[in-house]
């Protein structure tokens, strides 16, 4: 069955966290009031009235309970039209309002508003800005307020546009026939002067790029052109960081499409990015950061006579800015580049940069270690995980199957990999930023989400472990010490944290990693450095967690453990309280997921072995086994049929046949024991 698979990333359905404002009443979210005050002043004639009402309703959209009654009261057909009203202030705030109202709806928000239509005139409100931009006719006088602002409508737009198209293959496929490419590029190559578009058209980008063979065939040399000089900018900065590992995201999607002369300079200028950007020690970054913070604002209160909220570093008040600053940016959301700041947050703003790309850069590896086939997983749909960015959103899914063959890495790939140290680089990623950076972002409310990040990080680097430990050899991991080593790392790492039950991210991609590295090391005769009971302790933790995936790696640990011990003398109390737990686990659990991967485990560690063969006497296996196979059989029948696939039930029924060969082995153990 299963040993461990390589977990594909895919991006999350919407662009923002996912963190959408919780109402302080439930029942508060049933009254339409609000909405529908906000809707009727959509017709008012004035402007500025228009403006508002956008604005109330972006805030609205952030609230998940007003969702339900914006789209009974048809906000989407309303708020459309004002995407290309007279007034750039309504066109932006219209925009705001949609894209909230895509990021914290989902899927079926987003496919609703393809449904009533809002790819035309977002479609062309880009291209009127796109012209705009191009525009020699504004004066000279209005010609960079003007500028701006149309940039401004643009970033909103194109994040709409983002959250769709994630979401729904069907205004995917608009933007292919609609020509938004070549819009969006355009938008892209003004990097230079407005970095916070070019990462909005770049997130848009890559999303768009995967797995959609029709757009692949239009980028054409000069398209490409713009990507590649997006992606060797000599700018520095980190939001300018994250942009290129963005666009080398989207070029990595468009591989196929690349002369194959030029395959194995492309992925070494990818990896190369990926490299420096794993490079930077975040928790260094955040005390750099903080300490050039705190002079900045001290520097500012010497030339002011009284502190500001500003200076102080606080977040602005939403309203206050609606009313008293309207050609500022009216609506935010919560994205990985954080909207929601105040531009005065600088070294903020730069941080997270910083930490989305190279949470990006981590999962863009792990796609580069994955096969191509995605049926190479008998367990996909029940493996689970990830935070999402709401991302994390079904973003963190299935880490066990096959156990992928070197063979299956490209060459261009594994000496890349090897080439720009990014098995080091991922070593030092999977430990937590060190105690002086958490202390700082724990003590400051506005610094304190960063600690999630950092901990998504960590997460990220344990998935990519899992991958790099897959496809690459033990020379290229840097020999048996260095998984040793590692071994010992993770082990640790597992139980500096008391806690670390209670995290299921967490626990998921560590039990992965140490799942495929113990794997390798007991393949290679390597001795482990974990503790019976160090790992006992793991999996009692990890198998009570309602997370399938992580319960179906406890017992795969399990089982390999087993298995080496089964060679060694002087074993059998370790193997009978393993066969115990194992047993406890395969009659119990209500997954037959789990069931069949726990059989898979008591068969391949009482397989063979003196000591296993006693320990099995000892426990009782036999019996238990013979009472608990018809409970299988029926469990199958039963509920196989309505839960899983046709690829899954051909798994299982492999497992109920092995189990029946598997009894009469013992019978056959048991009476030349007891003869």
């Amino acid at each position: 069955m299963g040993k461990s698979k390589n977990k594909r990333f895919k991006r999350p359905p919407f662009s923002p966290t996912g963190e959408c404002e919780a109402a302080e009443n439930e029942e508060a979210g049933m009254d339409d009031s609000p909405a529908v005050e906000f809707l009727e002043k959509l017709q008012h004639p004035t402007a500025e009235v228009r403006e508002c009402a956008c604005a109330g309703l972006a805030r609205l959209a952030q609230q998940q309970p007003a969702i339900s009654a914006l789209t009974r009261r048809d906000a989407v057909r309303q708020l459309g039209p004002l995407l290309l009203d007279p007034s750039l202030a309504v066109r932006e705030t219209a925009a705001g309002a949609l894209r909230n109202l895509s990021a914290c709806g989902g899927f079926e928000v987003c496919d609703d508003m393809v449904t009533k239509d809002i790819m035309t005139p977002l479609v062309a409100l880009l291209k009127e800005c796109s012209a705009e931009l191009d525009s020699t006719e504004v004066s000279l006088k209005n010609k960079e307020l003007n500028k701006n602002y149309v940039e401004d409508i643009a970033n909103e737009a194109v994040n709409v546009l983002w959250n769709i198209c994630e979401c729904s293959s069907r205004a995917v496929s608009i933007f292919n026939k609609e020509g938004c490419l070549e819009i969006v590029l355009k938008y892209l190559s003004r990097f230079s002067t407005n970095v916070d578009l070019a990462i909005s058209v770049a997130f848009c980008l890559q999303a768009v790029t995967e797995d959609n063979p029709e757009l692949l065939k239009s980028f054409n040399a000069p398209a490409l052109q713009v990507l590649e000089s997006a992606m060797f900018s000599s700018i520095t900065s980190m939001e300018h960081t994250l942009l290129k590992t963005l666009v080398a995201g989207t070029v990595w999607n468009l591989k196929d499409i690349l002369p194959s002369k030029s395959q194995a300079d492309t992925i070494n200028a990818l990896l190369k990015i990926f490299s420096d950007v794993l490079e930077v020690d975040v928790g260094e970054v955040v005390i750099q950061m903080k300490e050039a913070e705190t002079q900045r604002l001290n520097a500012a209160a010497e030339t002011e006579t009284e502190p500001t909220e500003e200076m102080n570093g606080d977040n602005l008040n939403e309203d206050d800015e609606m009313e008293d600053i309207p050609h500022k940016r009216k609506v935010r959301r919560k994205t990985f580049i954080s909207d929601l700041l105040p531009p005065t947050e600088k070294e903020l703003k730069e941080t997270i940069a910083l930490l989305t790309a190279q949470q990006i850069a981590l999962e863009i590896i792990v796609n580069m270690c994955c096969s191509d086939d995605p049926s190479d997983d008998e367990w996909d749909e029940f493996s689970s995980s990830d935070e999402s960015d709401a991302f994390m959103d079904n973003s963190f899914n299935e880490l066990n199957g096959q156990l992928m063959s070197p063979l299956c890495l490209s060459a261009e790939v594994h000496a890349a990999l090897t080439n720009y140290l990014i098995p080091k680089k991922i070593f030092e990623k999977i430990t937590f930023p060190n105690s002086m950076a958490v202390d700082i972002c724990s003590r400051n409310p506005t610094w304190k989400p960063l600690i999630r990040k950092m901990n998504t990080i960590q997460c990220r680097a344990l998935v990519c472990l899992h991958s790099i430990l897959s496809v690459l050899d033990v020379d290229s991991l840097g020999g048996a010490p260095a998984l040793q080593t590692l071994a010992q790392h993770l082990s640790q790492l597992v139980f500096s944290q008391p806690d670390f039950a209670k995290h299921t991210e967490f626990l998921e991609a560590i039990s992965s990693a140490l799942r495929t590295l113990l794997q390798i090391m007991a393949s290679k005769n390597i001795s482990q450095c974990m503790t019976p009971e160090q790992l006992m302790s793991l999996c009692e933790a990890g198998i009570h967690s309602s997370n399938i995936g992580v319960r179906v790696n406890v017992v795969g640990i399990l089982g390999i453990t087993g298995c080496v011990l089964a060679k060694e003398d002087g074993t059998c109390e370790t193997l009978k309280t393993i066969g115990k737990f194992l047993l406890e686990v395969a009659t119990k659990d209500s997954s037959l997921v789990v069931t069949g991967e726990t059989l898979d485990a008591v068969f391949d560690v009482f397989a063979d072995g003196k000591e296993a063969e006693k320990a099995a006497v000892e426990i009782k296996l036999l019996s238990a086994l013979k009472e608990f196979q018809p409970v299988f059989k029926m469990k199958l029948r039963k509920e196989g049929r309505g839960k899983y696939s046709t690829d899954q039930l051909c798994v299982l029924d492999n497992v109920k046949m092995n189990l029946r060969r598997f009894i009469a082995y013992q019978e056959t153990v048991e009476k030349r024991l007891t003869s």
